[in-house]
């Protein structure tokens, strides 16, 4: 069973404080951690399973030191999971190592104080489904770390780059790179075709991309609308646009 200190250690790590000091985060679920094991992608520091779970997992475990994998049962699980209902098994892994982004050939996603935890996953998965190898996100942007964004990006966060900086900045010393902005605004997205290279940048859920990030941009870009809806969902944008660019590189 598990310690208190070990329940004391996992649970301190749903703090954004301890994730930095301890540069881990949790993993929980049976899919969830079984990717993160097979891509080998963070080191896993400990795993807490029920018996069975670890048995048909036996294989993924061999580069785990046996006294850091843990059998334990649904009562314990329940004290360390941060989901309603745990899943068999919760995992501790160490975060990647952010990479800069290598941006010319590539086309790239960059977000600007994005809040929402299910937002920031879903993007996540948005971009590993498309190909997208980097995600820039600004300083104030959710903890891409944060549980509920790792439940909600599920193993894509260990095959997409994912890196904090100065927006403003990152932007002025890759001005060769085109941005395409979108508001509710800019030209319809239709009107592009071919783009093989760019940051595409997508704002806040409820303010959008910042005025002064709009002033670096090279094109502002926006979803046509045929209804009456007031906006889009952030990550649901995200995905129709890098779906139309996808398209046309396509035909």
């Amino acid at each position: 069973m598990l310690s208190k200190k070990i329940v004391k250690y996992i649970q301190s790590l749903s703090h954004k404080k301890f994730r930095e000091e301890e540069g881990a985060f949790i993993a929980e679920g049976t899919k969830i951690v079984a990717e993160f094991l097979s891509s080998g992608a963070m080191r896993c520091t400990m795993v807490c399973a029920e018996k069975e779970w670890l048995l048909e997992n036996d294989a993924l475990l061999k580069k785990i030191t046996p006294e850091n994998i843990f059998e334990t049962d649904d009562h314990w699980l329940r004290s360390v999971s941060h989901l309603k209902s745990p899943n068999k098994v919760v995992a501790i892994f160490k975060k990647k190592t952010p990479e800069v982004p290598d941006l010319p050939g590539k086309v790239s996603l960059m977000l600007d104080y994005l809040q929402d935890p299910g937002n920031m996953g879903t993007m996540i998965r948005i971009a590993d489904w498309f190909g997208i190898e980097n995600i820039i996100c600004s300083e104030n942007c959710v903890d891409c770390y944060n549980s509920k964004v790792v439940q909600s990006a599920m193993g894509s966060l260990a095959r997409v780059n994912i890196f904090y900086t100065d927006l403003t900045s990152f932007i002025n010393a890759n001005k060769k790179i085109n941005v395409y902005a979108a508001t509710l605004s800019g030209t319809s997205i239709f009107q592009f075709s071919g783009i093989k290279e760019g940051i595409i940048l997508i704002g806040n859920e409820a303010n959008g991309v910042r005025g002064d990030l709009l002033q670096l941009a090279s094109h502002q870009v926006t979803i046509p609308r045929y209804g009456h809806a007031e906006s889009l969902n952030a990550a649901v944008a995200a995905g129709i646009i890098l779906s139309q660019m996808k398209n046309n590189l396509n035909s």
